[in-house]
């Protein structure tokens, strides 16, 4: 790879699932990868060293970085550090996420707000952090790691996470029409549920109002099971999270301008490809119909 084709990169919530399999994937094909992680000295000391044994054995560039997206300083610090020694930032990919477990009446309202803050929030903080340096180039690729829930099937008890992915999508949708004429490119990518290679369920959280709890559970008991239990029946068995990482390294890879709008890695089939359709289709016609159809692509560089 010729240093014009060799990217730097940036991907938050990069310590395990999607955001490490993304990228060690990338890094393999030669680009210089920094995987935002938080508490790099403490509870992922093992998955900065995991990455540096990684860079090693490969011969590739694949950086640790300490960035906590729910804090302004941490996330300014981290791409302060990249932009300072590379002078840019060519990708940034949000992947950084938590998921919860439970009735939603039985979230606090302080829980919910935590949520938001990892799940949306937090590409906020970042975008503000990257996006000066991209626009100023005229380039750059924002990717967006959604979840299928935001338009798909959605069984009960992940209420508050999915509104969360919902409110990111959301945010997205808007950028990428308001960096189109900068010359910035979005793609949103789709998983649906991965039920093997990542830790969403592992170390979801779970609501504080036991109480509530407990009366949901009286109608509800064994919900949680059920649903996990049918989510990996519809998935093929060799089916893994290696997918979607594929997937955001082959959007990488392509040339400005080809790379997709939105792409859905869903092999439980829960509708929100097809329901995504239907309303991308009607942005596209509703921007073209008020005279803005330059918004739905980057504008290329001259």
């Amino acid at each position: 790879m010729n240093s014009e084709e060799k990217k730097i990169i940036v991907i938050t919530g990069a310590s395990s699932g999607f955001g490490s399999l993304t990228a060690r994937g990338l890094a393999d094909c030669g680009h210089i990868v920094y995987a935002g992680m938080r508490e790099t000295s403490k509870r992922n000391a093992p998955q900065v060293q995991a990455a540096k044994n990684y860079s090693l054995e490969h011969d590739v560039a694949l950086h640790a970085i300490e960035m906590d997206v729910n804090f302004q300083d941490s996330v300014d610090s981290a791409i302060n550090k990249i932009i300072a020694k590379h002078g840019h930032i060519d990708v940034l990919i949000h992947n950084a996420g938590h998921m919860v477990v439970g009735p939603a009446e039985a979230f606090t309202p302080e829980q919910l707000a935590e949520l938001y803050n990892i799940n949306v929030l937090s590409t906020q903080r970042v975008n503000r952090a990257v996006l000066p340096n991209m626009r100023q180039r005229g380039e750059g690729l924002v990717i967006w790691v959604s979840s299928s829930s935001v338009k798909g099937g959605t069984p009960p008890y992940l209420g508050p996470y999915f509104a969360a992915k919902a409110g990111m999508d959301s945010l997205a949708v808007s950028y990428a029409a308001e960096l189109a004429r900068f010359g910035v490119e979005t793609s949103i990518v789709v998983p649906g549920s991965f039920t093997s290679g990542t830790n969403h369920f592992l170390h979801a959280g779970h609501p504080k109002d036991q109480v509530i709890q407990s009366e949901y559970n009286e109608k509800y008991q064994g919900l949680m099971e059920q649903v996990s239990e049918k989510l990996a029946s519809l998935a093929p068995k060799s089916i893994d999270s290696s997918l979607v990482s594929n997937e955001i390294v082959r959007i990488v890879s392509l040339p400005k301008g080809q790379r997709p709008y939105r792409v859905h890695i869903d092999p439980a089939d829960d509708g929100s490809e097809k329901v995504s359709e239907v309303a991308d289709r009607i942005r596209r016609e509703f921007l073209t119909r008020i005279g803005l159809e330059d918004l739905l692509s980057p504008q290329m560089s001259k």
